[in-house]
């Protein structure tokens, strides 16, 4: 389904979302909501041309998404890639090295990590143009282009499984995460990271450029419960779960529009609010029966 988009809706929407952090107690006395006030009231009343059109998006797959973004991915600086791969690395640094797989594995830096920690890494994406990207990373590593609903892998192959940023584009969590638990050993880890649902709440839904528009790609709005269901349906247990918050970041949040027109309220809509969802999960030894 299309979505509306509008600079002075998405920038009275900061607001809102300031100022209900006020309320709630979180920051801010009565001048800090006057000023936000104040602002609301100078947006609606003097806008300015940048902010007076909205348009209609389209939807992009996940195909033409990263084909668009392979040239520039590894060099965006982005945000969530840097709250992200602290935590991830920091549980992978910790497992003994063996065979691991990289389940939509973009321009393979998580593959290149496994590379370096001894692993022997297989990387596998739907995108060619990232797996373009990631082979020179990991020369002596195995690439595939294929689904994550279709891994190209027997039963039980890989002592350790990632699966980072990707999940969100599904459109359910259960054929994705029964397919990562069917590859992974016994005693094997699986390790999920992706968007959590406030930040995609907060402006976080990908979008792509094209010759007919600005288009946004799937993002499912997954829950805790979501994912908490979806493992244990696929026969993983959970060992840990991390939700990184955002910080300060370089440029500040909500992209330049933002940071022109309503800096403290974008920081405020953002920081210590939970970026990212991290799951360590493992395969049991051992099965329950009835």
């Amino acid at each position: 389904m299309p979505s509306y988009s509008h600079p002075l809706a998405w920038l009275l929407g900061l607001e809102g979302a300031a100022l209900l952090r006020a309320q709630a107690g979180d920051l801010g006395d009565a001048a800090y909501v006057e000023r936000r006030i104040a602002e609301i009231r100078a947006l609606v009343t003097d806008p300015g041309p940048a902010l007076n059109a909205g348009t209609t998006l389209g939807h992009a797959t996940t195909e033409e998404g990263y084909a668009q973004w392979a040239a520039h991915y590894d060099s965006d600086g982005n945000p969530l890639i840097a709250a992200e791969e602290p935590l991830v690395q920091g549980i992978l640094a910790a497992l003994p090295p063996g065979r691991a797989l990289d389940a939509a594995c973009g321009t393979g830096r998580h593959a290149a990590f496994l590379a370096g920690l001894g692993h022997e890494v297989v990387g596998v994406d739907t995108s060619a143009q990232m797996l373009a990207k990631a082979r020179p990373k990991v020369p002596g590593g195995e690439f595939h282009q294929a689904d994550l609903h279709d891994l190209p892998a027997a039963p039980g192959s890989f002592d350790v499984v990632v699966c980072a940023l990707a999940l969100t584009h599904q459109p359910t969590l259960g054929p994705a995460l029964a397919e990562l638990a069917r590859v992974v050993r016994p005693g094997g880890h699986v390790v999920l990271s992706d968007v959590h649902p406030l930040s995609l709440y907060l402006g976080g839904v990908p979008t792509v450029a094209g010759r007919d528009g600005v288009r946004t790609m799937t993002a499912g709005r997954f829950l805790a419960s979501d994912y908490i269901t979806a493992i244990h349906e696929a026969g993983l247990r959970i060992l840990s779960c991390h939700e990184p918050r955002w910080g300060r970041t370089p440029g500040g949040h909500g992209g330049p529009l933002a940071q022109e027109r309503c800096p403290e309220a974008a920081a405020a809509a953002y920081e210590d609010t939970p970026a990212l969802i991290i799951w360590h999960l493992q395969r049991p030894t051992w099965t329950l029966r009835p």
